[in-house]
């Protein structure tokens, strides 16, 4: 499982619902943040987001153990397993 952590604020509630447009991922919560987590690789693209680069690379509060953050940069975000 694939796990991605992103903070409840107002500048990141464009990731998670971009991300539950992928019907193979599933958003929740735990505490302040928003729990993004797949079977497969998760993939967030920056655009579709539409978010700025400098809240783009500060979403990410962290990733479960077992998950890796492969691709981040101006494009798109991807976790796969570690």
């Amino acid at each position: 499982m694939n796990t991605l952590y992103v903070l409840d604020v107002p500048e990141n509630i464009a990731v998670p619902k971009v991300a539950a447009e992928d019907p193979a991922v599933t958003v929740g919560r735990l505490g302040p943040y928003f729990v993004i987590s797949a079977d497969q690789p998760i993939v967030i693209d920056r655009r579709a987001v539409g978010a700025r680069h400098a809240v783009w690379y500060s979403c990410v509060a962290g990733v479960a153990p077992g998950s890796a953050i492969t691709k981040h940069d101006k494009d798109a975000l991807r976790v796969e397993p570690a």
